[in-house]
């Protein structure tokens, strides 16, 4: 991931299409951004006498719950991914068959890079001496994210069907669900077949979403947003829009009803921002900023927790235990402190998406 140089700010700007409607890149990269940084904040790694394990400070401090507001920002990602696999779609020249593997293709290779190095990774650090729990925990920050790569890649197969749905149809889906776990006592498991149908709301309403009036949009936000507040003071939803360790009950694990009303009113505003954000990106030096970071989203997104864990392991075994990275993140100092390492994360990550960029020629 370079620095957006002057020279490069002019190459990318000149190699752009006309035609490009830049404000999607930018809701991407906004998307990207926020889960980033949503896991940076909320994910602590805790050393004490025995295996490290994780936690939150969602736990302790609930004052914290709107960070959860900002920076889960999946539905905008399936609202941008559901668009532009629509509008692919509409222009393909290939068959289903070879459209899919294109697409599925730059999904999944930057994943193989990232299996390879943490198998060996792990050898090592069970063979000297790393207990199996602490090890568990690492890769469970690493690899949990890649959940929603096998639903996005479900989801982006099924394009073809799916982009002639209406939104309403797998809402209703989410609501009986949930009617069905919550209130009726089904089983567990019933609750999983939210996770296509949470997350093929907003993937159904990119594929329309621009064609969508200005007060349309403010319905999906105002509507979005009331049912939410609804759903968690009156009907028991939790509030916080992200998984909290030692919860009975999760908004993401699988989507609840709450955190698909919760991405309605995302989606309605990230339609309302796509003329600002157009007018914004008509300044070359904002545009390269977006390219590069949806140049390198994938590798981002992957290797995101990875650049945390070994920022937290290596200051651990050089420097002892330091607050904002080792401790309980259940005082305002740990936040404070976990505000300051984000640059330190940042520039981790930078160096392991250069070197993701080597391996991969």
């Amino acid at each position: 991931m370079a620095i957006a140089t002057h020279a490069t700010t002019r190459r990318i700007e000149a190699a752009t299409r006309p035609d490009r409607d830049r404000a999607i890149d930018a809701l991407r990269a906004i998307a990207i951004l926020g889960v980033v940084l949503g896991h940076w904040l909320v994910t602590a790694l805790v050393f004490g006498d025995g295996p490290v394990h994780g936690a939150s400070p969602l736990q302790f401090l609930p004052a914290l719950t709107p960070v959860s507001w900002v920076f889960q920002t999946l539905a905008v990602f399936f609202l941008v991914g559901g668009h532009v696999a629509a509008g692919s779609w509409s222009r393909r020249t290939i068959p289903w068959e070879a459209w899919v593997v294109r697409r599925l293709k730059r999904l999944f290779r930057p994943v193989l890079l990232v299996l390879a190095v943490w198998t060996v990774a792990g050898g090592f650090l069970l063979a000297f001496g790393t207990e199996p729990d602490t090890l568990r925990t690492l890769l469970m920050l690493v690899l949990s994210p890649m959940w929603f790569l096998l639903v996005f890649a479900a989801l982006t197969a099924a394009t073809p069907l799916v982009a002639r749905w209406h939104p309403v149809v797998p809402l209703a889906v989410v609501a009986v669900v949930d009617l069905l776990r919550i209130e009726l006592g089904a089983p567990g498991w019933v609750g999983w077949v939210n996770l296509a149908a949470g997350w093929l709301v907003p993937f159904v309403l990119g594929a329309r979403w621009q064609r969508m009036s200005r007060g349309s949009l403010w319905g999906l936000l105002l509507g979005g947003a009331a049912a939410t507040a609804a759903l968690v003071c009156w009907a028991g939803y939790p509030a916080a829009m992200v998984g909290v360790p030692g919860a009975g009950f999760s908004n993401l694990a699988p989507p609840s009803l709450a955190a698909v009303t919760f991405g309605l009113a995302q989606c309605g505003l990230a339609g309302l921002l796509l003329e600002p954000l157009r007018r914004l990106m008509r300044r070359p030096a904002w545009w390269a900023a977006v390219v590069i970071m949806n140049l390198f989203a994938m590798t981002i997104f992957l290797w995101h927790q990875t650049a945390m864990i070994i920022t937290t392991l290596l200051t651990r075994l050089a420097v002892g235990l330091i607050p904002g990275l080792h401790t309980s993140p259940d005082t305002a100092a740990w936040v404070l402190a976990r505000f300051g390492w984000l640059p330190v994360f940042g520039l981790v990550l930078l160096l392991i998406c250069l070197a993701a960029r080597r391996v991969r020629g």
